[in-house]
């Protein structure tokens, strides 16, 4: 029986949208937006409508009937803490969702998108390996603040197919057998040290060094400050952290093209800012090592400024004394959320089922 399954991955900047028939891709589109289109939603609740418009005008262009679809897969949004894999998207996810305070995350878009998409065919809707995958050992989530505790959050979905891939292509032994340390570097950054099958520790983009749209790890006393100076709304220091903050907040852009022409026509700001950005992804791969005392088969580096030499070269020169350092440029989310959706129509693989979090009283 063929499986035709729509593939949604809503970014910063983009929507993309792929249909598989079983294996084989039959499109992938990456539709850009342009900076205006986005500015009018705070949350990612008030893009459902717009992101919604999107996938229906790429099947229309592309001759896919929305009646001929298997079942919808989409990136998961800002969930409780939940083991990889694929959750069936229902109603409970939904209402908790969308009554998320502050949810400014892209991807929760594409959750509420295909449920809606999947309730109106009478299909299944999920996520995979979505970004509230958290593995972390017990010690690795204790922090100095008892009501902070260290989470895993950010880009599981390419750093566990990347790392998967490695084992398998590079390897050649299972990914339950290799110790690898994995750093997305995109419009945010994740550093994930995966050992026997499980991301047992990691660097998400706040507690980490900062990235094209990032702010990174900050002093926590002059951030106290900063909140409560007057100056800005909450929601405006949330984007000035995760939106408009590193590359963008420094240089004006996040365009690691553009920021590269300014350094080789002798722009030091952008040098400096560029290469530090690479510096501090570099800190946070060794501060990975640390927790298997070194014994790292290899560093992985992905993600879309991974095609960017100059980086790549800046981050290995840093890091090759850890371990070998492998290349896997760009994003392989699309693929990793097709498979994994594929594997549970197929019945290789259960989807759990969505509950919502018990209230502490």
């Amino acid at each position: 029986m063929l499986h035709r399954i729509l593939i949604l991955n809503p970014g910063s900047t983009s929507t993309k949208v792929a249909v598989y028939d079983d294996e084989v891709l039959l499109f992938q589109d990456d539709i850009r937006h342009m900076p205006e289109e986005l500015a009018s939603f705070q949350l990612a609740v008030q893009q459902v409508d717009f992101r919604l418009g999107v996938v229906k005008k790429v099947l229309q262009a592309r001759n896919v009937s929305e009646q001929s679809l298997s079942a919808i897969c989409a990136r998961g949004g800002r969930i409780p803490p939940c083991a990889p894999g694929a959750i069936r998207i229902n109603q409970d996810m939904v209402d908790y969702l969308e009554e998320l305070p502050d949810n400014t995350h892209p991807a929760t878009s594409g959750c509420l998108v295909a449920y809606r998409m999947a309730q109106d065919l009478s299909i299944p809707s999920y996520i995979y390996d979505g970004t509230s995958v958290d593995e972390l050992l017990p010690i690795a989530k204790v922090s100095g603040m008892p009501e902070l505790p260290r989470f895993a959050v950010g880009h599981t979905l390419n750093t566990r197919a990347m790392a998967i891939k490695c084992a398998k292509e590079v390897m050649c032994k299972p990914f339950a057998n290799c110790t690898f340390i994995v750093a997305h570097i995109g419009g945010g950054v994740s550093v994930r040290l995966f050992k026997d099958g499980r991301n047992i520790d990691s660097v998400n983009d706040d507690n980490g060094g900062f990235a094209p749209e990032r702010a990174g790890c900050l002093s926590a006393v002059p951030l106290v400050q900063l909140c409560f100076s007057g100056k800005y709304t909450k929601l405006e220091l949330i984007k000035k952290i995760r939106g408009n903050g590193g590359l963008k907040a420094h240089l004006g852009t996040s365009d690691g093209i553009e920021i590269e022409k300014r350094i080789a026509s002798g722009d030091k700001q952008a040098k400096l800012v560029y290469e530090a950005m690479a510096y501090s992804i570099a800190k946070d791969i060794g501060q990975m090592s640390v927790p298997v005392a070194g014994n790292i088969d290899r560093i992985i580096i992905t993600g879309g400024i991974a095609h960017s030499k100059y980086i790549t070269d800046y981050i290995t020169n840093l890091v090759s004394f850890i371990a070998p350092v492998e290349l896997m440029p760009g994003e392989f989310e699309i693929e990793a959320l097709a498979l994994g959706a594929m594997r549970v129509l197929r019945g290789q693989e259960t989807a759990s089922e969505f509950q919502l979090p018990v209230q502490k009283m």
